[in-house]
């Protein structure tokens, strides 16, 4: 028997959370699902569906990249171009490469590229998502980890933070939305979950018949609606509108079943 009471190793589908999951899956030889709704997992998805070639990375990472690479880097959400906003990528001509970064989704994804097979999911292809993660388990016998990026605290708390414990790693934010994306997911697997991602499964099932109006009402929605990205917001709450599955290989997303 296992000696860490947190590694979920009795069952084969399992929810970790931020960049520590990742590397936690990574350490265990886990079949990765990276879930980050609003928006980078959703906004890839649509990305693939156009034929373009995402690779994710860090933000201090993007600009060596797109150089290294001829690539196209991704702006600003809200500037002229291509950004985490799905429906900036969804336009883009078919063939293009695009350098995507973000704090969470692509941070993750590039940690968990040590995995012996990552996939991204949300809630716009949950179905399509949990049948590849099941196909790749079947394959290779690996447990699953659906992991839920959630978001990070731009600052620390107010007041001086060594007055208020703040510290290195403390950053994560749950985050409604990668909760729901990875509960949708996770409820349309058939394997065996673990406690913890039981919850996020029956989470998700309660929440179903009320889901935009979660997102919108989630602090992560209403950021991005006071910003005026309302759209993002809706579009990231279709339940299982795309087919389309991410799969990461040598740096970059392809469908999953062409990796």
């Amino acid at each position: 028997m296992s000696s860490d009471p947190y590694d979920q190793r009795a069952y084969p589908a399992r929810l970790r959370w931020g960049r520590r999951g990742a590397l936690d899956a990574a350490a265990r030889g886990e079949l990765l699902v990276v879930v980050d709704v609003l928006s980078f997992s959703t906004g890839v998805c649509w990305a693939l569906a156009a034929g373009v070639e995402v690779f994710p990375c860090a933000p201090e990472e993007g600009p060596a990249l797109a150089d290294a690479l001829g690539a196209r880097l991704a702006v600003r959400r809200g500037a002229p171009g291509p950004s985490l906003s799905p429906a900036s990528l969804r336009g883009l001509p078919a063939g293009t490469r695009l350098v995507l970064p973000s704090p969470n989704g692509s941070a993750c994804s590039r940690i968990g590229a040590a995995c012996p097979a990552l996939v991204l999911g949300a809630l716009v292809n949950a179905r399509a998502a949990a049948a590849a993660a099941e196909a790749l388990h079947l394959e290779s016998g690996r447990p699953v980890c659906v992991l839920a990026c959630g978001e990070r605290w731009r600052e620390p708390p107010a007041g001086p933070a060594e007055q208020q414990g703040w510290a290195a790693g403390e950053e994560l934010r749950v985050a409604l939305e990668d909760a729901l994306g990875a509960g949708a997911i996770l409820s349309a697997l058939s394997l065996e979950r673990s406690p913890e991602a039981e919850h996020a499964a029956l989470a998700f099932e309660a929440a179903r018949p009320r889901l935009s109006e979660l997102l919108a009402a989630s602090g992560s929605g209403r950021e991005l609606i006071a910003a005026g990205f309302a759209a993002d917001v809706e579009a990231a709450a279709e339940l299982d509108r795309a087919g389309c599955v991410p799969r990461l290989a040598a740096g970059r997303f392809v469908h999953w079943r062409q990796a």
